[in-house]
């Protein structure tokens, strides 16, 4: 049988992938902005402190137990409709928060971007997928797709400080609202529609269950990463993996899952999944101990911290733009493997940092790592849209961002629990004579403390008690990017080995993985 030539991408399509790149960068600002926005709105709407965490938290919450329902619902409604829907309600809900007058009202805003939110990230990945059929247009596409996220991600904290400078804090989230405007009056010229020709029937039980155990597991984690864990957070923990195993079994008897869990018998898929989801483990864990160090070690103001991470993204991006070419040539699984090594390497450098290095070698061991990740991220992400036939790509997709916020999630839990076992074992007898003990108290709990108490202390005894804290939490970064360089060396070793028969991106649709014979099993 003579193999189709895919058809090639029109100018239609790079315009529709542009409006695609909208939504994205707005998840991406949404996320970032409202770290600076936390001090000014607390003092304008005066939250609790349970109610701040609401605040911060449950957008995020919600598009992780969304993601893959409302990858499922695509399929249902049509790809184009629920993204056009979603950026509708996501400007809506941005537009409400930005009036928002009180705590409640912010809170219930947050959760209504996160439900919006939810419905934009698998529909754009999904419209990619439709859009483009050719392999070397589709690697290309999604690079431009994670590149624009980064771009969201660095902009944020500047675009925002800028902001907060000049106005009040709403104003953070106002930068949804001609996004949103100029992706449902364009998207409906530019994108095309897409339906599974049969959908199934959509199962409510399953819904519920996912997200019970999606909130439960992500709310679990977040307890563990701010060293917060109590009993209920452990049993909320433990129910949340009880019913995420619920979900499994329950999803192989249907005949119509919410999630089709052959997905993850295509190597290409579940190989790519879990890489990603370690690299943004190894990514976040650092990340969370790099933002604590430039600000409370090196001293830098938020928005100065923001100007830090813009080489990064920028790193980034041209990573991602520079992949498709290299893969054209190279197998897939060795341009992943070297990008991983030179990631290592980067974080290796992270793993050297003192206490009085500066923010230099943080740039320069951050653009390292994240000219090493991109490939991954392009191809990763590639790979696993590829390797589901298009029926399937809502789901797919929704997995691909489900998998990356339980590994930033984890990432920082994990990493922050042993990085915080490492500063408090280190500067515990080491704080100076003469520290009152509910200085020494909070001094031992964490790096924001030490600093906080040290002012209010005599000059030489807090200077004294902020150089045994910096010391040790300078020992913390470097155990826990050490720790990363030999999780990355690992994906390295492992992604060289499992992917080596994938491809290279071809015309012919060669980064499909082993197409013929593991996307036949999806065939009724």
């Amino acid at each position: 049988m003579t193999a189709t030539t895919p058809p090639r991408a029109t100018a239609r399509e790079w315009l529709g992938l542009a409006v695609l790149t909208l939504p994205t960068m707005v998840i991406a600002l949404s996320m970032t902005v409202l770290n600076l926005a936390v001090p000014h709105l607390s003092a304008d709407l005066r939250p609790s402190g349970p109610q701040l965490l609401w605040i911060i938290d449950i957008y995020g919450f919600l598009i992780a137990g969304l993601l893959i329902t409302m990858g499922t619902v695509g399929e249902w409604i049509g790809r184009r409709r629920l993204l056009l829907i979603g950026g509708a309600a996501f400007g809506a809900a941005s537009l409400f928060a930005a009036l928002a007058t009180s705590t409640e009202m912010l809170i219930l805003a947050r959760a209504l971007m996160g439900v919006a939110g939810a419905t934009l990230m698998p529909s754009t990945m999904t419209l990619i997928r439709t859009m483009f059929e050719d392999a070397r247009q589709r690697a290309l596409a999604i690079s431009v797709w994670i590149s624009s996220f980064s771009a969201g991600t660095a902009l944020g904290p500047v675009i925002g400080g800028a902001l907060l400078e000049h106005f009040w804090w709403g104003s953070v989230f106002l930068l949804a609202v001609p996004v949103a405007a100029l992706l449902v009056i364009t998207g409906p010229f530019l994108l095309p529609e897409y339906r599974s020709p049969d959908p199934g029937r959509l199962d409510p039980l399953s819904v519920v269950g996912l997200l019970v155990a999606t909130l439960s597991v992500v709310y679990g984690l977040k307890k563990f990463a701010a060293a917060d864990a109590d009993a209920l957070s452990l049993t909320v923990l433990a129910v949340g993996l009880a019913v995420a195993a619920l979900f499994v079994l329950r999803q192989r008897r249907l005949a119509s899952p919410l999630l089709d869990l052959r997905l993850f018998a295509n190597r290409s898929f579940s190989t790519s999944l879990g890489t990603l989801s370690l690299v943004v483990f190894a990514m976040a864990g650092t990340n969370f101990f790099v933002a604590q160090y430039v600000q409370m070690v090196v001293g830098l103001s938020p928005f100065q911290s923001g100007l830090v991470v813009v080489p990064n993204a920028i790193a980034t991006i041209v990573s991602t733009m520079l992949t498709p070419v290299l893969a054209h040539r190279v197998r897939p699984a060795y341009v992943m493997s070297a990008g991983l090594v030179l990631a290592a390497a980067g974080l290796g450098i992270l793993a050297t940092i003192g206490p009085d290095s500066g923010y230099g070698i943080v740039i320069l061991g951050g653009v390292v790592m994240c000219l090493g990740f991109g490939p991954t991220l392009s191809l990763g992400n590639n790979m696993i849209i590829s390797a589901a036939p298009p029926e399937k790509a809502g789901a797919a997709s929704a997995v691909s961002e489900t998998g990356t916020d339980m590994g930033t999630a984890l990432g920082i839990a994990v990493m922050g629990s042993i990085g915080t076992a490492v500063y408090r074992g280190e500067i515990d007898g080491t704080l100076p004579d003469g520290t009152p003990p509910a200085a020494a108290a909070a001094a031992q709990d964490t790096i924001g403390a030490a600093v906080s108490v040290a002012d209010g202390l005599p000059v030489e005894l807090g200077r004294a008690l902020l150089g045994a804290a910096e010391e040790a939490f300078t020992d913390a970064l470097r155990t826990v990017a050490g720790l990363g360089t030999a999780l990355v060396l690992l994906l390295a070793v492992g992604t060289a080995v499992l992917l080596r028969k994938v491809k290279p991106v071809s015309e012919d649709g060669g980064s499909d993985g082993e197409p013929a014979t593991e996307k036949a099993q999806f065939a009724d």
